[in-house]
């Protein structure tokens, strides 16, 4: 995800230098930049926060991100201001800002709703949270180069954008699980997937039509790589879940959603992605996961 919004940042975040890149994996940061062009690598994190004014960040979980701000908070971040993209849970996100104010610095969270390649394409949703004049300092790297929009919580907690991101999922998710569902119906009633993929085209482009594609060409099951890995959706499946409990919530569709997630992964390990949903589903109907 970071990748694309870097890309998308050199090439229409008009930069008056070139953009700094540091990544956990040093050889991928040195890549990147060599496809990019207009960047420099920097060897720690450091060292990229030492020579930034605005630092942003996309990890994959609460522990990598606070493991990352303790490292930078080390040194001195007086007056940088950090723009912090991860999806975490909404009490991190709260904490993180009042570990980052105590040592003099500035933070934005704005996590972004659209997979890699909205991203890629610059068509991603922010979400940014935080003081006003943070966020407006923010805003034009937001909509126009990475994003296409923005849901603005200026001025309010942290916590928010992070909340608004962890629910959005749900709906996500059980977007995905209507498709799903509906194409093995209309495979079993002999109706035909590509039939109802018209229907889908006609009726929700976008998103329902997207994943309609990736499961009816086999997509979910053939790619070498999963556009969303089934271990990141399962991990914030289960923090969705953990809020829903907490609040006292019922999400029966979700929870199907979450044992289908669950098949995928005993079925594919590692390498499956969300959408093998679908192949989870067919399982489930007396057909083979994959559909080809």
């Amino acid at each position: 995800m970071m990748q694309a919004m870097c890309g998308n940042i050199v090439k229409k975040g008009k930069l008056t230098s070139p953009l700094l890149l540091y990544n956990r994996t040093t050889s991928r940061a040195k890549q990147l930049a060599e496809e990019l062009g207009n960047c420099i690598v920097a060897d720690s994190a450091k060292e990229a926060v030492t020579k930034a004014d605005i630092i942003f960040t996309c990890l994959t979980d609460d522990l990598a991100v606070l493991e990352l701000f303790r490292q930078i908070l080390e040194g001195d971040v007086t007056g940088k201001l950090f723009v912090n993209c991860s999806t975490t849970q909404p009490a991190t996100s709260d904490n993180l800002a009042a570990m980052v104010e105590k040592k003099g610095a500035h933070i934005v969270t704005m996590p972004v709703f659209g997979e890699p390649s909205m991203a890629e394409k610059g068509l991603l949703i922010c979400i940014p949270a935080g003081r006003a004049d943070l966020v407006d300092r923010v805003r034009p790297y937001c909509t126009g180069v990475i994003g296409r929009g923005i849901i603005d919580f200026s001025n309010e907690a942290h916590g928010k954008a992070s909340l608004l991101k962890v629910i959005g999922n749900v709906f996500i998710v059980n977007m995905i699980e209507t498709v799903a569902e509906g194409l093995v119906l209309a495979e079993k009633s002999k109706l035909g997937t590509d039939n109802l993929h018209k229907f889908i085209q006609a009726i929700f482009p976008g998103p329902f039509t997207l994943y309609s594609q990736r499961m009816i060409t086999g997509d979910y099951y053939t790619r070498d790589e999963p556009v969303v890995s089934i271990d990141m959706a399962r991990h914030l499946a289960s923090e969705v879940l953990a809020l829903a409990e907490a609040s006292g919530t019922q999400l029966n569709a979700y929870e199907a959603s979450y044992k289908h997630m669950e098949m995928v992964r005993s079925y594919t390990g590692t390498k499956g992605d969300i959408s093998g949903i679908y192949g989870a589903v067919r399982q489930e109907s007396g057909l083979a996961y994959e559909n080809q």
